[in-house]
């Protein structure tokens, strides 16, 4: 067992991947998205359980960053 800490209150995904949290990875959630190909997509599980920081990780996925 790893004794990693809880990112407890992070919400942001390129934040709590480069420091040393205890995280599970639901990157195959983007493969699911692709390969529904649902217009919407819902997102429902209870408090503290992780939507944020999911949104966050297919935000990051998605979104272009910019060379200075």
């Amino acid at each position: 067992m790893l004794n990693k800490p809880l990112g407890i209150g992070v919400e942001n995904y390129k934040d709590i991947t480069g420091r040393p949290y205890c995280y599970v990875d639901k990157t195959l959630m983007i493969k699911d998205l692709l390969d529904y190909g649902t217009k919407v997509s819902l997102f429902t599980r209870p408090r503290r359980f992780g939507k944020t920081l999911t949104l966050s990780m297919i935000r990051t996925f998605f979104e272009r960053e910019l060379a200075h």
